[in-house]
């Protein structure tokens, strides 16, 4: 989970206001990682998306993505479409597009 900086200035293309948090399930595509544990991440995304009435879309960030209200606070979901171990790629766009701070600082 990654928190939009205060200062970020990146905003909702439909709605015009900024996602506050960024919420990444890890997983890797494909058939033959469904239902495993290698996709719990994916399964949590989605679950989220269910219960707050969001529709994960493809996005130009290598991922599906929904944006929801959880708690009163808009939160992005994403579920990169690129393999674990290259997820960085697509979590990397991500944190860029929603204006999320450094989470490494």
């Amino acid at each position: 989970v990654f928190r939009r900086s205060r200062s970020g200035q990146v905003q909702n293309e439909r709605s015009g206001e900024p996602a506050a948090l960024l919420v990444v399930g890890l997983g890797n595509p494909g058939r033959e990682y469904a239902d495993t544990r290698h996709n719990v991440g994916f399964m949590v995304v989605e679950v989220l998306a269910d219960r707050h009435g969001g529709s994960l879309r493809r996005s130009r960030q290598e991922a599906l993505v929904a944006e929801v209200r959880i708690g009163g606070e808009r939160v992005a979901l994403a579920m990169p479409q690129t393999f674990m171990n290259e997820s960085g790629r697509s979590v990397g766009q991500l944190v860029r597009r929603h204006g999320i701070d450094d989470p490494t600082h």
